[in-house]
């Protein structure tokens, strides 16, 4: 009899260690949370296993955040009591140079009296305008650094292809540094910018793009800056459509700045209103339309290629419109859709080279062929 009581006081001693240890129950916790963790996880702790496209973008970000800058512009307004008070607004550029070289949005700089660039060890630099493309959005600003800096290598833009990894990093909002990922969504995209102008051929992606990613660059997978960030589509931040300027753009304004040590855009000397439909058919104009020159300016290239501007005004509805110059109707083998069909022609010139145009005048076409100048107008 005692030793069947010892056996049973043994098993439920072992019982009791069981449940209190292994099964990790508490006479203490009745109807309670459970003692101990409340997530699960492995016995042993590994580190982390990055794939192939995570450890791509870390190299990259690595060896390219410290060559993107962010860019404060200063603008001086007065206010309803008429004193006069800083505006600022910031925006994003990147290195092309150890010695101090930026490019940028133009739209970042434009108008600005003073720009103040901030590097990533945090110190800061005022900056000075090299050049500037108003028409591709583009601007080269200088810094004078104490010693040399990092820079990014420009890539090739022409054989992007839609579905290819692209990589943003600016500063938008003012959250220094950032990285977004993504793909090229789509490639020839035209859209307006704040001016009412145009800009052709613009890379489309999802990688986010919001306020003050402006200027920054556009990455491959190898790092190559193949675009300059530029606009997103609508209102707002961020939606999955954002712009950026084709880097091989920007490569025209640096080719030129570095041959001649400045940048003009080209000029053609000339001011023209867009007519088609029935207003040009009620001037006896073809009925595509195009673009009437209204006047020439005087010792311009297109008043030494012969271009006519408008002799007299006429009343077509409620508009006068000054005719009898001639009508664009053909910039470059392309027809002209559009009022600013000319503007989009000159922003793929430069000075000194030719623009072919086909010009209807006195009933019949003629085909015009003007070296372009240089000036601080796009026409």
């Amino acid at each position: 009899m005692r030793f069947r009581s010892l056996f049973l006081a043994t098993l439920l001693v072992a019982a009791f260690v069981y449940v209190t240890s292994v099964a990790r129950w508490s006479p203490f916790h009745f109807g309670g949370a459970p003692s101990g963790p409340i997530w699960s996880g492995p016995d042993v702790t590994h580190s982390a296993g990055l794939g192939t496209d995570e450890t791509n973008n870390i190299e990259v970000y690595h060896a390219s955040h410290t060559a993107v800058v962010n860019i404060t512009s200063t603008v001086y307004r007065r206010n309803w009591f008429l004193e006069i008070t800083p505006q600022q607004g910031t925006g994003s550029g990147f290195l092309v140079d150890d010695t101090g070289r930026i490019l940028t949005n133009n739209h970042v700089v434009a108008g600005a009296e003073e720009l103040e660039i901030t590097l990533t060890d945090q110190s800061k630099y005022k900056a000075r305008v090299l050049a500037r493309d108003a028409a591709n959005d583009v601007a080269l600003i200088q810094i004078s650094p104490r010693k040399k800096l990092p820079f990014l290598r420009l890539g090739d833009s022409d054989p992007l292809q839609v579905g290819q990894k692209v990589l943003a990093i600016g500063n938008p909002f003012g959250l220094e540094g950032t990285l977004t990922t993504g793909v090229i969504s789509s490639l020839g995209r035209s859209l307006r910018d704040e001016s009412g102008r145009t800009l052709e051929n613009m890379v489309q992606t999802d990688a986010a793009i919001n306020p003050g990613n402006s200027g920054g660059p556009l990455l491959d997978s190898h790092g190559n800056v193949i675009g300059i960030n530029t606009a997103i589509y609508g209102p707002g931040s961020n939606i999955g459509i954002g712009f950026a300027l084709p880097i091989n753009r920007a490569k025209l304004m640096l080719n030129e700045y570095a041959a001649r040590g400045k940048f003009a855009p080209p000029r053609l000397g000339v001011s023209v209103m867009y007519v088609a439909g029935e207003v040009a058919e009620a001037l006896e104009l073809p009925s595509e339309g195009g673009l009437l020159i209204v006047r020439v300016d005087g010792d311009s290239p297109a008043e030494k290629a012969g271009l006519h501007g408008a002799t007299h005004t006429v009343v077509v509805g409620m508009y006068q419109i000054e005719v009898g110059g001639d009508l664009i109707l053909n910039v470059d083998g392309r027809a002209v859709e559009s009022r600013d069909a000319l503007t989009r022609a000159l922003s793929r010139h430069r000075p000194g080279e030719t623009m072919d145009l086909t010009v209807f005048r006195n009933g019949r076409t003629v085909k015009v062929s003007v070296r372009l100048g240089e000036g601080s107008a796009t026409l």
